[in-house]
This record gives structure tokens, sequence and C-alpha cells, in this order.
């Protein structure tokens, strides 16, 4: 199922816009093709989407599926990532009211919806229930096989969970597309997929097939384009995070671009665990990505520094020093835009025959 320019959406966003469970849905207003016509959570109805978020989307904000019927929406989308991929009951019945409305259903819990049969019950001809977060058919181990590709393949990596892995990974591409590279996003999370159409979602594949399922994707679409942009998972320096190296393994990386928040010193969930200096997180994503000459060195080539939480004289500071700090470009792709870093990224694919040393 893929969301085009023709449908409109429905995002159901209860306490997203101002929680933190709502990434799905903000990122999908941000960056997706499709109009959205409304956003629906409780919390902020009536107010401004504009002036809460700063995304520049002028669709209302309403309390509930039906409140939302109105503006004729196509499809519901769900944008928040509830607490063990369950909708609460009240949210439920906010779901069953949009499908017996006839709304199609895009789903990115990991709880399945199109199984359901209460809803199975609601469906009428033409509606469809997308569930994403499903292992796709016949992957195999991964096998290295990226390093045949003569394509640059960009990986974004993070200093933590939810720094903006996959913002920057589509502003990349967009810079990409404006400067008539021939490039392709791949997505490897549910909102990514909801935007692109395709994709993996990795946090659905089981551990063993990861790198490969990773590693089937970049070999699909390798030979068509001169650069893919592949949407980092997790982290490196997190304790619960399985999805990088997989990651890095399956795409083989011609280079990097190491995401972090502007500030951050210790792991968001754990704050017991510190983010080394950005110079140590480099070295750790060369180190692992070059395991000793078994593969490719890859350079990290670029900052993406989220600076979100900080007025734009901070987050001008802030990028200066991490540009002194690490010696590499940097800058807030969602603020300021990413060409800086789009060149970056294509110099230093010739920088990638020598391991860097340190």
């Amino acid at each position: 199922m893929v969301l085009s320019t023709d449908q409109r959406v429905a995002i159901l966003l209860h306490e997203g816009i101002l929680g933190n469970g709502g990434k799905t849905g903000l990122t999908l207003l941000r960056y997706g093709r499709a109009p959205v016509v409304a956003v629906i959570d409780r919390e902020c109805a009536g107010e401004s989407l504009f002036e809460l978020t700063g995304i520049d989307c002028d669709a209302p904000i309403v309390d509930s599926v039906a409140s939302a019927l109105p503006y004729q929406p196509d499809v519901l989308v769900i944008g928040i990532a509830c607490s063990g991929g369950v909708l609460p009951d009240t949210w439920w019945q906010d779901l069953k009211q949009g499908v017996a409305a006839g709304l199609s259903v895009i789903n990115g819990l990991h709880t399945s919806m199109a199984s359901d049969p209460e809803l199975q019950k609601l469906l009428k001809e033409g509606q469809k229930i997308w569930d994403i977060r499903r292992e796709p058919p016949g992957l195999g181990v991964g096998s290295a096989k990226a390093r045949s590709l003569q394509c640059r393949r960009i990986l974004t990596v993070g200093t933590d969970m939810s720094v903006g892995k996959m913002s920057a990974s589509l502003e990349l591409h967009q810079a990409a597309q404006r400067q008539r590279i021939s490039s392709k996003f791949l997505a490897t999370g549910q909102a990514g997929m909801m935007i692109a159409g395709k994709g993996i979602p990795l946090d659905a594949v089981r551990v063993d097939f990861a790198a490969g399922a990773v590693e089937q994707m970049v070999m699909d679409c390798g030979n068509k384009y001169d650069l893919l942009i592949v949407e980092g998972q997790g982290s490196l320096l997190h304790p619960g995070s399985t999805a990088t190296l997989p990651l890095i393994r399956g795409t083989q990386p011609t280079g990097l671009v190491l995401v972090h928040r502007a500030g951050q010193t210790h792991n968001h969930h754990f704050t017991d665990i510190p983010i080394p200096p950005l110079p140590e997180v480099i070295r750790l994503y060369e180190t692992v990505a070059y395991a000793g000459g078994a593969f490719a060195p890859t350079p990290v080539v670029a900052i993406a520094l989220n600076t979100g939480h900080l007025d734009e004289a901070s987050a001008q500071e802030a990028i200066k020093q991490v540009q002194v700090e690490t010696g590499l470009p940097c800058t807030d792709v969602v603020r300021f835009g990413a060409d800086l870093l789009m060149e970056a990224v294509m110099a230093g694919y010739t920088k990638s025959a020598l391991p860097r040393v340190y």
C-alpha cells in the first residue's frame, strides 16, 4: 500500500504531538506526500499544528475520528507508538469508527490489525489494512554482497535512539534530488515505509536474518541508482539496540553520517550510560564497519546535528563547536538543509579507499 498524492490522510496521534510517542505521525506530517486533512489528538484539539510543531501544515487538530470525518479522509494512519504496541481501548474505538466509516488503515504498531476479526467484519470493498511491521518472506543470512555494487551507499548512524536518523536520511535524499543525483531512500522503519511506500521493518525481522534483509533491499536497487541513502536504526551506544550492526553489515556502506542531538551527554533512557565525545563515537563506528580489515574502510563523512530544542543562535554555535571538535562538516539538516552534508557525502566516497589513521 502506497500513500499517493490523491489520498487524503487523517493521523491518529492522541497524546503524540506534545508527548514522546508521536514520532511516526510527526514525521509523516513533515515528509509525507499525501495531503494530511486532519490530526487527531484530544489533548491539543483546536490548537495550531504549526505553532505546536513548527511543521508547515495547516491541517486542523481534532479530538476524535468522528470529528475528522467531515474533512473527508480516505486513510487513517496510526501515528503513535503505544506502550507494548497495543492501542488503549478508547483509541481502539476511534480505529473501529474509522474503519466503519470506510477508511483504510496504515498500522505501524507491532500488533496485527489486518487479521483482527472485529475489523475484518467492518471492512468494505476497496478498504485495506496495511500492517507494516511484518517480516518479509524468503530472507536469508547476510553475505556482504553489497560490496560488489558500484553505487555510493550512505547509512545514517546515531549516538542514541530517536535523535533524527530518519529525518537526516530524508533530507539527504531531498538534497540529492535537488542536485539531480540519482538517489534512492531506503526505509527500515514504519514511518520511513509510510513515506517511501516500501522498505523493510527491521525491528520485525528475526535477528539472524536482519543483515540479510538489509542486503536484499540494497541489492534489489543498487544497480539502478548512483546513491543509496539507508535509514539508520538504533545506536551502537544503546544497551538495547540490535539494529545498527545488521544495517552496517547488510549495507556495506561507503560512508556514514553520524546523527547527534546537540548537548546530549547521556543515553536518553539510561542516564547512567554516557555518550562519549564525538571523535570517540566516530572512531567506534569506523572501527566496527572496518572490522580490522574484513570489510572496506568506511569513514564518517559528516555530522547531522539535531538542534530542534535550541534557538537559532544557539544552534549555530553548537554546529560550529561540533565542526571544531570533529573536523567534519556539520549542520542541522532539518533547520538549514542538507546541501552541505551532500557535498561531503559525494566527496567522502573518494576518501574511503584508505582507513582513517588514529
